[in-house]
């Protein structure tokens, strides 16, 4: 018996220093190159970027309203889209620590009592044959060598996964506040255009009684009275047609926030309170360290690479080392015992000697994924910069086109005061004061619209400096 354990023991020293110097070696995982510019073109429009602001986590309260900002908490809580996605992270750590167990050895326990019969040459019957009883206590370990960085490279890849998953997290989360604030933005600029259509209404209202006047005066036709009735009924049509979508933006913001929509209601603010906060200054560099899709984009590269290792892992053997202890009697009250100890050690060895290819397949599908995953890595980049640059111009052109269309909206209102003037005293027809007057509302309306728009752009640029997510674990 001594003999045989010394050969177990030589053996399994020389498959350890042997094998070991054949270790499979994987390439290390590299970001893909990406160039950057200094800076984003978008900031040349701008003087403040010389004193730069630095954005939060909580973005969103750079617009300073409270309401909006218990809104995001509620969401951060209860939005379901972001239960899903922490559900699914939890997922991922879950199967990062199952792929990280194979690293140490199974220890596992045994135990079993049997009774049976023995048949010898002297039984005549199965019921003269004596009854044998058989107990056993067991214990055995084993622990697969990674010699060729199978069990390491799978846990590198979960690993990476992993952290992609808490950066999709992160990206969820992102979005679903950028889709609140949107929402709400929507919802109170269309607050401001149902003020606008109201004044305009009660404007017009007063117009038709005026034309009906003066057509019972006879100093106007019956054209003067269809024609500003016409124009207060079709306002009155776009007031319903406004709050039909305030109705759907409360409703789309309920659903985000986990709510039902019928018992969800957002108080109307007469004031505009409408705020363009000023722009952070974003370097390109800190843009991949700053945006969960570009950091969820770049952890699955790593994990690819590392499924690449696994794959060609396939191609060595797998070696474990088993052992295993016990004891062994046909009588329980003395199973304990020295004399009842059996035991054995020693390595296995298992290889596939032909597969039909599949092992060659299996390393071309990762490196498929490997070159997938690079691919996707480098447009999520550009589109990055892409909607960086696209809302640094917006911001800078709506700023300008927001002054124009204040001048119209001044030249618009003089334009209908003067038209009014020339009705009354009999100059004008009611037709120009009725274009005068759809021309100021238009203003208006395209003053607000600019207004949203600029807050839209602001808000993008926001999420995009805002996530706190620098950097994972």
């Amino acid at each position: 018996m001594q003999r045989n354990v010394t050969l177990n023991i030589l053996l399994m020293s020389l498959l350890l220093n042997g094998l070991t110097a054949c270790t499979q070696s994987v390439s290390e995982h590299r970001l893909p190159t990406i160039n950057t510019p200094a800076q984003f073109s978008g900031y040349a429009h701008w003087h403040m970027v010389s004193e730069p602001t630095t954005a939060t986590p909580a973005w969103w309260q750079a617009f300073k309203d409270d309401t909006l900002n218990q809104l995001v908490e509620t969401l951060t809580i209860n939005n379901a889209t972001l239960q899903a996605s922490e559900a699914q992270y939890r997922a991922a750590v879950a199967t990062l620590i199952g792929s990280q167990a194979s690293q140490v050895p199974t220890l596992s326990a045994t135990a079993s009592a049997n009774n049976g019969t023995i048949a010898t040459s002297n039984s005549f019957s199965s019921s003269s044959l004596p009854t044998n009883s058989n107990y056993a206590l067991n214990a055995s370990v084993s622990w697969e060598l990674d010699l060729w960085g199978r069990i390491r490279q799978t846990v590198q890849s979960n690993e990476a996964k992993a952290q992609a998953s808490l950066a999709d997290l992160y990206a969820a989360r992102l979005s679903s506040q950028a889709l609140l604030v949107q929402s709400y933005f929507q919802l109170r600029n269309t607050d401001l255009q149902i003020d606008i259509v109201n004044t305009s209404i009660a404007a017009y209202h007063r117009f038709v009684r005026l034309t009906q006047a003066r057509q019972q005066a006879g100093v106007v036709s019956s054209l003067d009275v269809a024609q500003a009735k016409t124009q207060y009924h079709t306002t009155q049509a776009q007031l319903l047609d406004l709050q039909e979508q305030r109705a759907r933006y409360q409703h789309a913001i309920a659903t985000l926030l986990g709510q039902a929509a019928s018992g969800f209601t957002i108080s109307k603010r007469n004031e505009d309170s409408a705020l363009i906060p000023a722009l952070p200054t974003l370097v390109p560099s800190t843009l991949l360290l700053n945006r969960p899709d570009i950091i969820a984009s770049e952890r699955r590269v790593a994990a690819a690479n590392a499924q690449i290792g696994v794959a060609q892992s396939a191609f060595f053997p797998t070696i474990n080392l088993v052992g295993s202890a016990g004891y062994r009697n046909t009588e329980i009250s003395n199973l304990v015992n020295v004399p009842n100890t059996i035991w054995s050690l020693g390595p296995s060895l298992a290889f596939s000697l032909f597969d039909g290819g599949l092992r060659e397949a299996n390393v071309k599908i990762a490196e498929a994924g490997l070159d997938q995953a690079t691919a996707t890595y480098k447009q999520t980049v550009l589109n990055a910069f892409q909607e960086v640059e696209d809302n640094l111009s917006s911001i800078a052109l709506l700023h300008e086109e927001a002054q124009v269309q204040q001048q119209a909206l001044d030249a618009a209102m003089q334009a209908h005061r003067i038209a009014q003037s020339q009705y009354r005293t009999g100059i004008s027809s009611a037709l120009n004061v009725i274009s005068a007057q759809t021309a100021e509302l238009s203003a208006q309306r395209t003053q607000k619209s600019i207004q949203l728009r600029q807050q839209l752009a602001s808000l993008v640029l926001l999420k995009n400096t805002g996530g706190e997510l620098s950097h994972l674990p």
